[in-house]
This record gives C-alpha cells, structure tokens and sequence, in this order.
C-alpha cells in the first residue's frame, strides 16, 4: 500500500524537484497536495490527512513550527526541510524529529521515507517537546528517548548516567529507574556534551553534577551519588581531574 505524503513549501521550484525525487526514487510514496506557505498549508491539512508531510521550516508567512502549532492535534509524520540552521538541527534530535538538510541528497531522502515506512517514530509528546522548545529559544530541557515499545520524554537533569549496550544505550535516572534506548552512546555523547556530561569511558557517560568522588586506586573510577561506581578509562583520567576541579 503506498503512502500519501503532502510537500508545504514556498519556492515552487524546491515543490516540483521534491515531487520528481519522491516519484524517483520512493515510488511507495504519493504526493496528494502541496502548498506554499502557513495559510495554505494549514488549510490543506485540515481537508486531506497524508501519512507524511515534508515540512519546510522558513516560509514566507510564517514558519513551519506555526503550522504544527495551528493544527494542534498532529496526526501523520512529519520530515522537516531545513537549511543549516542550528538551533533547529538541535531541537530535532532533543525532540527525536527527522529532518533533511537542503539541498536534498536522495540517499537522505530514502533514509527518512524507509525510518517512517517501516515505524511511526513521532508522537505528540515528540511535537509539543519541539515546539515548546522553539518557543523558549533556549537550550532544551527535555529529551525524546526512544525505546523498542515507546518514546518516552525525559528531563535531561534527571538523567544520572548512561552506559553503552552495543547498538543500544542503557539510561540511568536519579529515581533509579533505567531505560534501553535504541540509539548509540555516541549519539547522546554529542548531544549532551553541553549539559556537563562527560565521556569517561568508552562505556559511559556521565552527568557530572552527580558526581560523588573520584577514587585513584584500583585504576581509578568515579562513584557516582546512587553508588554505582564508573570506571575511567587511562587516557581519560587527566580530563577528569581536571573536570572536577572546575566543578
């Protein structure tokens, strides 16, 4: 069964290659309308239902976060379009939202057509964590975890630590709840190196505010306030001293 898909943006040109690349190279993917900017956008989506919309952010009356803020209730993927623009690369990945950059590669394209294909990875929760951050202008204070069954929103201070599982990531929170999240540490070890997490191991990463001490024997570890002591790895124990020295 093919999916129906809707392209809102505001250069008509960047519609019609769109539609070409869609028709190309996901035949399993119908364009059924498009338009070109908040007014037409919004109303289109409240005659047709599309399983995917490919969201430009900046159109000429608004943006595209006005559009999932108009309709309120959002009930198809979205796959925004976006130039490099910083602050919003970063409230998807906290909001677990895809986007393509412009101009578009088609193997990115696939990717992101093949993702939604196969599972609906956007809820509501994931819509309003990203609106809400667009809304602040500020760093985020919440993340979308994804998990074999759900999303969950998490509060980023409350994340105590996290701990490689091969292509998985074990997330320990202060409560003592634990969570098996389909993404790498190495994802998360970008995301929240501005959060004063710290990679110590190759294994582990830790948010430092939780840090209870630093022991040198034994090859050195770090025992965090739940108890649970992290290992240091030798080329990361100069780091860490000096982290603590600055906490």
């Amino acid at each position: 069964m093919k999916l129906t898909a809707v392209i809102i943006d505001d250069v008509s040109q960047a519609r019609k290659t769109l539609k070409e690349d869609l028709a190309t190279y996901c035949p399993n993917l119908e364009v059924i309308g498009e338009a070109d900017g908040v007014v037409t956008g919004s109303k289109l989506l409240n005659k047709i239902k599309p399983d995917i919309i490919f969201l430009d952010i900046q159109l000429q009356d608004g943006t595209g976060f006005d559009i999932l803020e108009i309709l309120g209730d959002i009930s198809f993927q979205v796959i925004f379009i976006t130039a490099s623009d910083e602050f919003a690369i970063k409230a998807f990945k906290f909001s677990a939202i895809d986007y393509i950059l412009k101009p578009i590669d088609p193997d990115e394209l696939i990717v992101a057509v093949q993702k939604i294909s196969k599972v609906n990875n956007s809820t509501q929760d994931n819509y309003d964590l990203l609106l809400n951050t667009v809304k602040e202008q500020s760093a985020p204070k919440r993340i979308a975890l994804h998990t074999l069954e759900k999303i969950h929103i998490s509060e980023i201070a409350n994340i105590l630590r996290c701990e490689s599982n091969g292509n998985y990531t074990t997330f320990y929170f202060k409560d003592g709840q634990k969570l098996l999240v389909t993404k790498t540490l190495k994802e998360y070890d970008k995301m929240l190196s501005e959060y004063k997490f710290a990679r110590v191991h190759q294994s582990h990463l830790i948010n430092t505010q939780q840090i209870k001490e630093f022991v040198k024997v034994d090859g050195g570890y770090i025992v965090m306030r739940d108890g649970s002591k992290i290992p240091v790895s030798l080329r990361k124990k100069s780091v860490v001293i000096k982290l603590l020295g600055n906490l």
